[in-house]
This record gives structure tokens, sequence and C-alpha cells, in this order.
């Protein structure tokens, strides 16, 4: 392991082992304090989600769009501070710390026993979100997350994850799929952040007015299970509460090749998305390159989890 990863996982397990202990208004401030700093230094980071931004928000001024950043950045922080506390966080707090609009659209689909996919943009905090389905709906459920380096860091996630009630699958190309179609099947659900191809193979879609390419692997799923797929949406307001909305199921197309369904339901995907990102882009926290015109060279920019 070199110097970099060991201090890249330290300072992770520092924060999970730190922070946790903090009072929540102490973390609050501290979150805001880094996310200025980081905000302030203009890193790649902050330049990218700027430049992000600008898409989301195109008649935006300079100033609109570093106001945004800012906003943008706390939000980000927001999210890891929270992260950092949930293991430490009480199932009162974990049930009272989301509010998520039309939740039927969830509990009636696993009530017809179809499975449910429930797919996620970078927005808000989908740690949080998945640790409410389990405390306060019961409800286990499945997930893919990247292989990140160094491997202890990898591990760090997966437990901190499993310790939240979620089943975790290493993001291996094609080798999860089988297991989360085996979970659906069983009328089991499967969440998956879903706004950023990781594969370079993923489906074109039109976003935000150019073209993007997002994972076929929700789409697919839906049409080889018969799991239901619904879309969600996350946001934070100026409370402690973590705001969201279960979109209504996108349907697999009658007629088609299996291409031409997973690009219909992969474009209806991002189109849910970008209504979510639009009312609320301060929380998406896309850090990296998304759009194919910016792709060009890859990124080396570290993945969020």
């Amino acid at each position: 392991m070199s110097a970099q990863d060991r201090l890249t996982d330290a300072l992770y397990g520092i924060g999970w082992s730190t922070v946790k202990k903090l009072p929540e208004p102490v973390a609050v401030r501290l979150g805001n304090t880094i996310a200025d700093a980081a905000w302030k230094r203009r890193g790649k980071g902050v330049r990218r989600l700027e430049s992000n931004y600008a898409r989301v928000v195109p008649d935006a001024s300079p100033e609109r769009l570093a106001e945004l950043s800012r906003a943008g950045m706390r939000s980000y922080l927001r999210y890891w501070m929270e992260s950092f506390r949930l293991p430490a966080w009480s199932a009162e707090r974990i049930r009272n710390g989301f509010d998520p609009k039309d939740i039927h659209n969830l509990t009636d689909g696993l009530a017809s026993g179809r499975g449910v996919v429930l797919a996620l943009p970078h927005l808000g905090n989908w740690d949080l979100a998945g640790a409410w389905v389990t405390t306060k709906l019961q409800t286990p459920f499945t997930t893919v997350a990247e292989r990140l380096k160094p491997e202890t860091l990898y591990d760090r996630f997966v437990a901190y994850r499993e310790g939240l009630g979620m089943e975790v699958l290493p993001h291996n190309g094609g080798s999860a799929f089988g297991t989360l179609a085996r979970r659906l099947r069983e009328g089991g659900l499967v969440c998956l952040v879903a706004d950023r191809d990781l594969s370079a193979s993923g489906v074109e879609v039109e976003f935000f007015g150019d073209t993007a390419r997002m994972p076929a692997g929700p789409a697919l799923l839906a049409q080889q299970t018969g799991a239901l797929l619904l879309p969600v949406t996350l946001w934070y307001d100026d409370s402690p509460i973590m705001r969201g909305r279960v979109h209504p199921p996108i349907e697999v197309p009658e007629a088609g090749t299996k291409a031409e369904k997973t690009s219909v339901m992969t474009q209806a995907l991002a189109d849910a998305f970008a209504g979510g990102i639009a009312d609320h882009p301060e929380d998406w926290h896309m850090l990296q390159r998304l759009w194919l015109a910016d792709l060009e060279p890859r990124p080396s920019d570290g993945e969020r989890p």
C-alpha cells in the first residue's frame, strides 16, 4: 500500500471513529468549515462541481454558480458528517431523519411480491435513505459498491453499509447482476446509484441538453425479473431531516428489442433524476465528469463510494 493510500485510509478511519462521537451541532459546524475551506481552494473537484452545475442551471451568472458550488460543498460535507455518524445514531434518530413522499410506491411494490429496483442519483444521502428503509420499513436490501483503493478503504465501506443492514456486492463487471436478479425474483429490494456509468458501456441518454451515459443495470434487471423500477430523488432543506420522493414505476415498453427497451427506460430514469436535480441542484454531489463531451481524457478524479 502506498503512503497516499495509507493516509487516505487513516483519514476515513479518523472520521468514523471521531466524528460520530461529536454532538450533532458541532459536527454540522465542522462540516461547514471543511466545506468552505475546500470551496475557497477551488480544487479540481470544486471546479468540476461548478462546471456540472453550469449545465443544470445554464442561465446562472458566475456569481450564482459560485453560490451553488459553495452550497453544494456544504451539502456534500453534510453527507459525510451524517455518514460518519450514522453507525452511532439510534433507531429513532434514523426513523425520524428521513421524510420521503409517495413511499406507497415502494411499499405497494414490495407487497406485490414482484421485487423492486430503487434507482437514485448522487443526491442527498442515500446511505441515510437506506438505513431508513432497513430501520423504519424493516426491509433488507442489496446494493453494489465500487471497489475502492486502497482495499482497506473498500472494506471499511462494506462493513459500514452492512452495519446499516445492507447486503453489499462488489462492482466487478457483470458478476453482481446474477445475485441482484435472484434477490428480485425472490421479491426482494435492490437499491442502485445510477446516474453515472462506471463501465463506459452504459446507455446514452439526453441529460440537461447534452449526451451522458448511465448504467443499463436497473432497466435490464426490471426487464429480466419483472421487478418494478422506481426512481428516487433526495434533497435537504434547512432542517435536520432529509426529504425525498419515490417516483412512480417506469414501465417496460411493450414493443422493441431488449436494447431499445433498455434505452427508453434509462432515458425515463434520467428524466426523473433531472427533475430532482433541477429542483435541488446544490444537493447533487457530482464532483466527477459525467457528460460525454467532458470525458476526454478519462478522469482520474476520486470516486465517491
